[in-house]
C-alpha cells in the first residue's frame, strides 16, 4: 500500500463544449483542495462506487450546476503523471449536451466560456496544452514522468 506521500489520484474531468468551440471553465474557490483561485475544467476524484464518466458528471453538477448524462459522454483520452510524490491518472471526457445554466456552485467562485486557444492567464498550468492535445486529436494517452 503506498504511503500518503505516494498516493495515486484517479481523476475525471469534463470538457463542456458549445457549438462555437468555446469550453466552460470554473474559477476554483480559495478553499478548493486543488488549484485554488485558478480557472479549470469541472472535475475531481473518482469515488469507488462510480464509473469514470459518472464521476465527471457528478463533479460537473457539484461545481458548475449542469446536469449531463454520463452515458453520452465521449472519452477523449487520458494523462498519466508522476510529479514528485504525486502520481495519478486523469481521464478527459467531452460533453456537447447538458441541462441547466452554468453557475458557480461548490469549489467554484465563478464560471465563464473561453476559446481553448485563448484561455485566461490564471488557468491551471497544464490546461492549455491538455485542451490542445485532447481536442486536437492527439494521441489518446500522454504521460509526464518527473
Amino acid at each position: 500500500m503506498p504511503s500518503d506521500s505516494h498516493a495515486f489520484h484517479l481523476v475525471s474531468w469534463l470538457v463542456l463544449r458549445r457549438p462555437d468551440g468555446y469550453v466552460l471553465l470554473g474559477r476554483r474557490s480559495a478553499d478548493a483542495s486543488y488549484g485554488a483561485g485558478l480557472w479549470g475544467l469541472p472535475g475531481g476524484h473518482v469515488e469507488d462506487t462510480e464509473t469514470l464518466a459518472q464521476a465527471a458528471a457528478r463533479e460537473t453538477l457539484e461545481e458548475v450546476g449542469l446536469t449531463v448524462d454520463a452515458g453520452t459522454l465521449k472519452l477523449l483520452g487520458m494523462a498519466r503523471y508522476v510529479d514528485g510524490g504525486v502520481r495519478g491518472a486523469d481521464f478527459f471526457f467531452l460533453a456537447t449536451d447538458w441541462r441547466g445554466e452554468p453557475q458557480a456552485v461548490s469549489e467554484c467562485s465563478e464560471v465563464a466560456w473561453f476559446s481553448p486557444e485563448a484561455l485566461p492567464q490564471d488557468a491551471l498550468p497544464w490546461l492549455a496544452a491538455t485542451l490542445a492535445h485532447q481536442l486536437g486529436g492527439g494521441a489518446w494517452l500522454s504521460e509526464t514522468l518527473g
